[in-house]
């Protein structure tokens, strides 16, 4: 035999042995990759506790900055009609004579 054909029969005989171990990967690769997809829905539709406090304390803070923006309109309101009041009975008193 020459050294050519050794070495091909080598590269033919350590084939199997190669390819082995890529096949056994492939396979494991295979089997997981179910228990990878449920996993990661599973864990893309629940939410974690950490999730969830700060979802909550986000609402908290958003419902709180309407409140307070309600608040300070009603304010303004208020302070709106307590002029116009004002301004009225202004209208309304009888002249001073000073």
């Amino acid at each position: 035999m020459r050294v050519h054909e050794r070495a091909r029969m080598l590269v033919i005989l350590m084939l199997p042995a190669m390819l082995g171990g890529c096949l056994a990967r492939a396979a494991i690769d295979a089997a997981t990759l179910p228990v990878k997809a449920v996993s990661k829905t599973v864990d893309v539709l629940t939410t974690s506790q950490d999730e969830a406090d700060r979802n909550r304390g986000r609402a908290i803070r958003k419902e709180e900055e309407q409140i307070a923006k309600e608040r300070r309109r009603a304010e303004r309101e208020r302070a709106r009609e307590e002029a116009e009041e004002a301004a009225e009975e202004a209208r309304r008193a009888p002249p001073r004579d000073d």
